[in-house]
């Protein structure tokens, strides 16, 4: 049993058993069993509340805290074990939508580089990243990671940098380039003199930024203390009054008890908790109430854009074909001497083919020059594709042919030659999200008004892309350091900011915006534990529906209060008259606070706000087994992610 529901089901205890006696005749025990239960059960949230008075925090638990100290004192057991029980079991359903801790930095410095290999003269030794010392000589093999930032010095390979900048494709590593740590490498070994120790390099950088601004994020004003702000100092006065004017304590017991604002304390965790149970049956988890709460609260949409905006996968986009060659058979070809190939564009352009039903020959005297290119032989033909340093040199006029083909708009290039002759000019993009213009629109329409694009592509890239889709604001160049700086500044001139992304890149940006949310419908890994929002399908229009049952919840949650506070006033009002013994006003806002529940309830319901998918096409009614086939993904799902 979890300990924060231990005093809300001890207080049912307590009053169950002084009702049994009450029916068998005994008052006497009755009263006895309602005394001890008020005193030992109330002591703790008494105690509490002093604490919190003491360092200057007054919030809901005030006027509960003298609704149960003046139930003591005036001999009034039944009405103070009722506050008990509504106070501890709505502070137990707060700390419940709360959800746990995110484990983003622990989960960073579990994927972070362990082991580097130091050359010396003699031999090469392994020794733990923090005995790096700066000008030390490195191996880095085959598919490990660099250990520390540094310069190569020897060898040829391609490093995967996904992880810090986000871009699938990978980047050649020769002499005298700069490598950073936490990248992968490739096909061949390198290497390296280290230019900084682990503890200043690039990925250490990204551990720390992540560390920083979840340690730096000011605690969220709960929506209930905003409203005891005034509520409490006004409950107070009321009784001042009464007393004052009528000298009858039991009159500003019977105030107190009814302006115990149970409405404050139950309506917003009822609420939050049924819109993170609404959420997650559209496969979105939100991690607590704060998020759900600032979720309606976000003005500034801050995308990333690889595996974001994208697809994360670039798409074939034309096959330019030099005049005597036809592009289908420039593609067979290609594909011929690619499928051999394990470079990211070698496979897009054989699924490419497959897709359009293409047949090619088995290529033969297949060589790959790592990073660079293929080159086999097809039907008799030689047929190179790579680069265009690896094919132009070994065409004729390759230069001049390659200039009449190539397109100024072109992200990505690959180079076909056949027989010695530039055959075509393959443009490659990166293919956005096909729903993307839709979730744009209602962004502005749930009060996004700016959308920014951040990318760790090169700027023109991330400007040509953010043109397709119609953002006009774009960053591009981005390590993560400096996308989580630029969402600062944003938080910093008093804006809402929700940052969206996929990869461990955004981890610094996610944890410093006001609502991080990690696309993890391809893993998602560090991202995931760095976010606030988890979406877990590879849906982008799953963003706008979380704003919109952020929005939905707190509109209801404060419509909840403010109906239940008005309630609770008329019934101090009739208190403060006589109308009302302290016992009866217990009862009374136990019925207000039923109303306040039901209402709040409504967060996990759907709502009927007509046609969500892409389409316009209303959803059709869901039967159990739909339910149940999805709850099962969804176990699943977290399951995935926790692993």
């Amino acid at each position: 049993m979890k300990s924060r529901f231990i005093i809300p089901i001890l207080s049912l205890v307590w009053l169950a058993a002084g009702a049994t006696s009450l029916l068998v005749g005994r008052g006497e025990w009755a009263h006895a069993v309602w005394m001890t239960g008020v005193v030992l059960l109330g002591a703790p949230i008494v105690f509490q509340t002093l604490r919190k008075a003491l360092r200057g925090r007054f919030a809901t638990d005030v006027v509960a805290t003298l609704s149960i100290v003046g139930a003591i004192a005036l001999d009034q057991p039944l009405a103070g074990l009722v506050i008990v029980l509504m106070q501890s079991g709505g502070e137990a359903l707060e700390r419940f939508a709360e959800g746990r801790a995110s484990a983003a930095v622990r989960a960073l410095e579990e994927a972070a580089p362990r082991i580097a290999h130091r050359v010396s003269a003699e031999r090469i030794e392994d020794i733990a990243v923090g005995e790096i010392a700066v000008g030390d000589e490195l191996l880095v093999r085959p598919g490990e990671l660099v250990p520390c930032d540094g310069v190569v010095t020897h060898g040829d390979s391609e490093l995967d940098t996904s992880s810090l900048t986000g871009e699938a494709m990978p980047v050649r590593a020769t002499v005298d380039s700069l490598v950073m740590s936490g990248t992968i490498n490739g096909y061949g070994a390198l290497h390296m003199r280290a230019t900084a120790v682990a503890k200043q390099s690039q990925y250490e950088r990204i551990v720390e930024m992540v560390r920083t601004a979840q340690a730096s994020k000011a605690p969220l004003q709960r929506l209930a203390d905003r409203y005891a702000v005034w509520f409490t100092p006004l409950t107070l006065v009321i009784c001042a009054v009464a007393v004052a004017v009528t000298h009858d304590w039991m009159r500003a017991l019977a105030i107190v008890v009814v302006a115990t604002p149970c409405p404050l304390i139950l309506a917003t965790p009822v609420a939050l908790i049924g819109g993170i149970n609404r959420a997650a049956r559209r496969q979105i988890i939100i991690r607590n109430g704060g998020a759900l709460e600032q979720l309606s609260r976000v003005d500034i949409a801050v995308f990333d854009k690889t595996g974001t905006i994208t697809v994360g996968k670039p798409r074939l986009q034309h096959v330019h074909a030099s005049p005597g060659f036809d592009a289908e058979l420039v593609m067979r070809y290609a594909a011929s001497v690619e499928q051999g190939s394990s470079h990211l564009l070698a496979r897009v352009l054989v699924e490419t083919a497959e897709q359009r039903g293409l047949v090619w020959p088995r290529a033969e005297q297949h060589v790959e020059a790592p990073g660079q290119g293929v080159l086999g032989i097809v039907d008799g033909h030689e047929v190179r594709v790579g680069a265009r340093s690896f094919v132009l040199p070994h065409c004729e006029a390759g230069v001049l042919a390659a200039a009449a083909l190539e397109h100024p708009g072109a992200t990505l290039r690959a180079y076909v030659a056949i027989d010695s002759k530039l055959a075509a000019v393959i443009e490659y993009a990166d293919e956005t999200r096909p729903d993307l213009p839709g979730v744009l629109s209602k962004l502005k329409r749930a009060g996004i008004h700016r959308v920014v694009l951040l990318s760790g592509d090169h700027a023109p890239i991330a400007r040509a892309v953010a043109e397709r889709v119609g953002i006009t604001e774009t960053y591009g160049d981005l390590l993560p350091p400096e996308k989580a700086t630029f969402v600062e500044r944003l938080r910093s001139e008093g804006r809402g900011v929700l940052m969206v992304g996929d990869g461990v890149n955004d981890a610094p940006a996610l944890s410093s915006a006001d609502v991080g949310v990690a696309l993890a419908g391809h893993g998602g890994g560090v991202t995931t534990e760095a976010a606030d929002v988890i979406i877990l399908i590879d849906a982008l229009d799953r963003v706008t529906d979380a704003l919109a049952i952020g929005s939905r919840t707190m509109r209801i949650a404060r419509q909840s209060i403010r109906v239940g506070l008005g309630l609770s006033g008329v019934a101090m009002l009739v208190a403060a008259f006589g109308g009302l013994p302290p016992v009866i006003g217990a009862g009374l806002q136990e019925a207000i606070d039923v109303a306040v529940i039901l209402n709040a309830l409504r967060s996990s319901t759907e709502p009927l706000i007509g046609p969500r998918n892409s389409r316009g096409e209303t959803p059709r009614r869901r039967t159990r087994g739909d339910e149940h086939d999805q709850a099962v993904s969804h176990v699943r799902r977290v399951s995935a992610i926790r692993a």
